[in-house]
């Protein structure tokens, strides 16, 4: 089919004069099929989003139900019954007191959402200097302007600046690469997380407002937080009154078997943004999860926070988000994962033994394998050497091979797995066999 009027997202467009543009027409499962009826594993979950697989009847369902009923209010001033039984859902499974919910339309909208009303809050609370933020090197979380300006990696901010200021870069938790105590895990996530106080002391406590930080972290090839780390992390922001939140869009509902990532690692943030998995990407919707302290003076004085969006909340969305909930909680979706993830995992490691692979990590259902040209130096490829063999020929093999994940240079090069959480044995050896394939080519190019 030809793209004369479609503008892809994230896409060289040239590269459509010499290949055609794959069209994926329909899924089931953990597969899905083009318009030539080729099948491809979904080996990231759509874009880290399809929990419960493609072709699910119930949430189809769920829409067209809420569609015939309401099919459109805003949550101006008003409520409709769908966006009251979803926040009460969330916040009957959240940690602590993250009792309001404020729902937006995607993770980006969300993140922008917990920046503004951490600047709010303090404002409101008598300390208008605090409104920085702090977020870790190469981490993405949006592409929104502000929450661009939270993103560390700034290959994707150069063509927009200036951005939004007072973001603050600290390092991130990637032990294979650690130059600080390189031999010992903690340690190194005790010296992470003190980088975060250090920053703060280094711009003031009065100025930050708030540290962004993923659970699991997905650009850089899903760097899992040192034993300690989020707790340490968790002391330093009540020492300095500064918010915790814990931005949930890629690890929430289920990828890392809970349906918080803060509870997997028992750590209790301010704040969590989500969206993606929240309704397994059939349809758009986000929310931020929000302490109630953080809500109390808004209740004052007739006081608003000004922030909103027409379709934040939508009701279809909704009703999805609670179809796929009740669907996630019947076919006991979360302990499948923590059933199968050893298993994921080790089938994962068989890759070690190419010299191409440095090193494979994750958490859960959620994984990067990082590639290097010299296993013990760990060297990584120049930019001219991940332009021909990362997009060149490992991204293109694995898709011709009959699997969709994410070939990723942004940090160091990286294949990245995220695959829906209905995924059992036969398609973790899939994807290990194509991956395989892909790798040992690649590794004739070096």
């Amino acid at each position: 089919m030809p793209l004369d009027n479609l503008w892809l997202h994230f896409t060289r467009h040239s590269a459509a004069d010499d290949h055609a543009v794959p069209v994926i027409a329909r899924g089931e499962g953990a597969y899905v099929w083009d318009t030539e009826g080729k099948r491809y594993l979904d080996g990231l979950a759509g874009l880290f989003a399809v929990q419960v697989g493609h072709g699910r009847e119930e949430l189809a369902e769920a829409a067209a139900r809420q569609t015939r009923e309401l099919a459109y209010f805003p949550l101006w001033s008003a409520a409709h019954p769908r966006a009251i039984e979803l926040a009460e859902r969330l916040v009957a499974e959240a940690p602590g007191d993250l009792n309001r919910v404020f729902f937006t339309v995607s993770g980006g909208e969300s993140v922008e959402t917990a920046w503004k009303l951490a600047k709010n809050y303090f404002k409101l609370t008598g300390k208008p200097t605090k409104h920085k933020v702090i977020s870790r090197s190469l981490a993405y979380h949006g592409t929104s302007q502000g929450a661009l300006s939270i993103t560390g990696l700034p290959a994707l901010k150069k063509d927009f600046e200036p951005l939004v200021p007072s973001t603050i870069r600290v390092p991130n938790t990637n032990f294979y690469r650690a130059t600080e105590h390189a031999d010992d895990y903690e340690a190194f996530g005790r010296w992470a997380a003190d980088q975060i106080e250090q920053a703060i002391l280094f711009e003031g406590a009065d100025t930050v407002a708030a540290v962004f930080l993923e659970p699991v972290q997905n650009t850089g090839g899903c760097f899992p937080p040192p034993p300690g780390y989020f707790q340490r992390v968790r002391e330093i922001c009540d020492r300095h009154d500064v918010l915790l939140v814990s931005d949930e869009v890629v690890c929430a509902i289920g990828r890392l078997g809970h349906t918080f990532g803060a509870q997997r690692y028992r750590y209790q943030p301010d704040m969590i943004t989500t969206a993606k998995g929240l309704t397994s990407g059939y349809a758009p919707l986000g929310a931020v999860l929000i302490d109630e302290r953080l809500m109390e003076p808004f209740r004052k004085d007739g006081t608003v926070f000004m922030h909103g969006s027409t379709y934040g909340g939508h009701p279809v969305s909704c009703a999805v988000a609670l179809a796929n909930l009740d669907l996630i909680e019947r076919d006991g979706i979360y302990q499948h994962v923590l059933s199968e993830q050893d298993a994921f995992k080790s089938t994962l490691d068989k890759l070690r033994d190419l010299p191409i692979v440095g090193d494979v990590r994750g958490t859960g259902f959620f994984y990067g394998i990082e590639l290097v040209k010299d296993k013990d130096a760990k060297t990584s490829f120049t930019a001219e050497e991940s332009e021909r063999i990362l997009k060149g020929y490992v991204s293109t093999t694995l898709f011709d091979n009959g699997l969709y994940c994410r070939a990723d240079d942004r940090a160091e090069p990286v294949v990245q797995l995220s695959p829906p959480l209905i995924c059992e044995q036969a398609q973790f050896d899939e994807m290990e066999q194509i991956i395989r394939h892909a790798l040992e080519g690649a590794w004739k190019l070096i």
